[in-house]
């Protein structure tokens, strides 16, 4: 005789802590970033305009490439900073460097002649942004229980057994 199992058991959906849906969300970023970057070299004549040292109409020096790669660096940060700050300061920094991103990420598409790509691009990195801007915002509290504060003042465990 065999015995019938339920198949219908729902899954485990435990909520993941806000840090590590932060670090995910910057990495996301980054990735989208990068992939938005790299794709972009399949533009028509973009690839002709960087090999004559060119990009974006500025001539590339050292300067614009170290800007760019201090730009790039903030979201990048933001994967460690998210996982290593002390909560209080982690969410205020995601909530800054977050907002800042938004201007950053629709500043991106200006100018550019492929407005579906570019615009899609935009409309992603602003997503994600909302969302790490939702998380920080929203980060929850911990109330502190009685026994944890009762416990502050009593005498360490070895001295009681003494």
């Amino acid at each position: 005789m065999s015995t019938r199992r339920d198949t219908t058991t729902a899954l485990d959906d435990s909520r993941l802590p806000v840090r590590a849906t932060l670090v995910a969300a910057w990495t996301s970023v980054v990735f989208l970033y990068a992939y938005v970057d790299i794709l972009g070299f399949f533009v028509p004549g973009k690839v002709d305009d960087i090999l004559v040292g060119v990009v974006f109409e500025f001539d590339i020096t050292q300067t614009l490439l170290t800007t760019f790669l201090t730009l790039m660096a903030v979201p990048i940060l933001m994967v460690v900073l998210s996982a290593v700050l002390p909560a209080r300061a982690a969410r205020i920094t995601n909530l800054v460097v977050a907002s800042v991103q938004v201007p950053y990420a629709m500043f991106n598409a200006v100018g550019e002649s492929w407005s579906y790509y570019y615009g899609l691009a935009v409309v992603l990195e602003v997503a994600l942004l909302a969302v790490i801007l939702r998380l920080a915002w929203t980060w929850p509290r911990r109330v502190a229980s009685p026994e944890a504060t009762t416990a502050v003042h009593e005498e360490p465990l070895e001295t009681q057994r003494h």
